[in-house]
């Protein structure tokens, strides 16, 4: 039976669905075989994250709607072949989708999958418990920034309520010359404020900025790891700017 984890934050911005696609991509390029589902039913973009808006023909809505079967809707990226995305179509106010429709499909897809991953609408609004009912872990994607922490904190609070299997939490846009000059906390400080344990520290990236699921960052490939067999090994963002040459590149950085 999959694993099903959603991934939420207290507040967009903070790269929820790019932490989603891009782990995902890396379980599958391990071999799991995953489905990226799409359960922000306001600002879905799961489909444009992955790259495979043009492969889309049903979506989530029309499986709970009766249109099609849940392995219609599945999208097989052509670049992961494990890799499957479950879009979801941009629903109004009058047209109500309850958290039981959604887990009955996920639940139904679950025998065939190693993980699905659900990305959450940001906040803490219906979408959010919509999503979060569906899953049986969670992910809460943070940045350093004082009002991310906040909000990560009031969602870490609603989501005990849950009683979920198990609670992550994945640090995003760490600056690892912030971090040593003290301008920002770090990581395990964040772990320590939050409570839950960490598994994943991702760096402010071009790269990840860019969003090309083929140059998956090295943070990712030791956070699959870290969620597949248990074992916390982290990236750091700090290696680079040790040393003389390190010490040289934070202070051009912190220049420009």
């Amino acid at each position: 039976m999959a694993r099903k984890i959603v991934v939420t934050s207290g507040k967009g911005g903070v790269g929820k669905t790019t932490v989603a696609v891009h782990l995902a991509a890396q379980l599958a390029k391990k071999g799991q075989r995953v489905i990226v589902c799409d359960a922000d039913f306001g600002l879905n973009n799961v489909d444009v994250a992955t790259g495979v808006e043009n492969l889309i023909t049903y979506d989530l809505v029309d499986v709970i709607e009766g249109r099609c079967r849940a392995k219609q809707a599945l999208v097989k990226h052509p670049d992961f072949p494990t890799l499957y995305v479950l879009p979801s179509s941009r629903v109004t106010a009058e047209r109500y989708v309850s958290p039981q429709a959604v887990k009955v499909v996920l639940d139904g897809l679950s025998a065939q999958f190693d993980f699905i991953l659900i990305d959450c609408p940001a906040g803490m609004d219906e979408g959010f418990h919509r999503a979060v009912a569906t899953a049986d872990e969670a992910i809460v994607v943070t940045t350093p920034a004082l009002s991310s922490l906040r909000d990560a904190d009031k969602v870490i609070t609603a989501l005990k309520s849950y009683r979920l299997q198990a609670l992550f939490l994945a640090v995003n846009m760490v600056r690892g010359d912030l971090q040593i000059s003290g301008e920002t906390l770090s990581p395990q400080e964040i772990e320590q404020l939050l409570r839950i344990p960490l598994l994943g520290v991702l760096p402010e990236s071009r790269l990840l900025r860019k969003g090309e699921l083929g140059q998956i960052h090295i943070s990712f490939k030791m956070m699959a790891n870290c969620l597949i067999s248990g074992r916390k090994k982290l990236y750091d963002p700090t290696r680079k700017y040790s040393g003389f040459f390190g010490n040289l590149r934070r202070v051009l950085k912190a220049r420009l």
